[in-house]
């Protein structure tokens, strides 16, 4: 009996050592980019980029994984289409030549189970700074009507427009855009 229990212990040490990661894609439904900065100070504007994308592998074991999001940022959706066209122009995001935002992580940090911050690099107009977003929320469970694993999570990180060659306005329009990502992703 104890030379069985043994091996069932190794087999499941075994095993879990060389567990896969999880490969999630992001639900178009439920994956969305805002961004939100002072206008004159007069109030808080917040936007956001209909069309997001993003995949996830996930090692909750090891306590690692990465993320490759795309924005597309002919999708901003500031609530006026006339305003839609002015944040598309050359002086903001320039989507005629750049039409995508990107966001590759670089590291997962955790705080006991669930990530607690991201590090990566942002790329805004052919610029790539590093980033790190702070997670916010986090949870992975079986979705009850897709019957799979999914995660979701929330994370925010606060950049300066003025280094992604966006900076028109600044600082009376204000040059720091906080940005915020809520992802749902179905694993694959």
């Amino acid at each position: 009996m104890k030379k069985i229990f043994a091996l069932l212990v190794a087999a499941g040490i075994s095993m879990s050592a060389f567990a896969a990661p999880d490969s999630f894609s992001s639900d178009a439904n439920h994956t969305f980019a805002r961004f939100e900065y002072s206008h004159f100070g007069y109030s808080i504007q917040q936007s956001r980029f209909n069309n997001t994308t993003a995949k996830v592998v996930l090692d909750r074991a090891a306590k690692t994984g990465s993320v490759e999001a795309v924005i597309d940022a002919k999708s901003v959706d500031t609530g006026s289409k006339l305003f839609d066209g002015h944040i598309q122009g050359e002086d903001f995001l320039d989507t005629a030549k750049f039409p995508t935002i990107t966001y590759k992580s670089t590291k997962f940090n955790f705080k006991g189970d669930v990530p607690s911050t991201i590090e990566g690099n942002l790329t805004i107009k052919g610029i790539t700074k590093p980033v790190t977003l702070t997670v916010t929320h986090f949870q992975c469970m079986d979705h009850p009507m897709m019957k799979k694993l999914a995660c979701g999570a929330n994370a925010t990180a606060t950049i300066k427009r003025t280094e992604f060659n966006a900076g028109k306005y600044a600082p009376n329009v204000g040059d720091d855009v906080t940005l915020s990502f809520s992802i749902e992703a179905l694993k694959d």
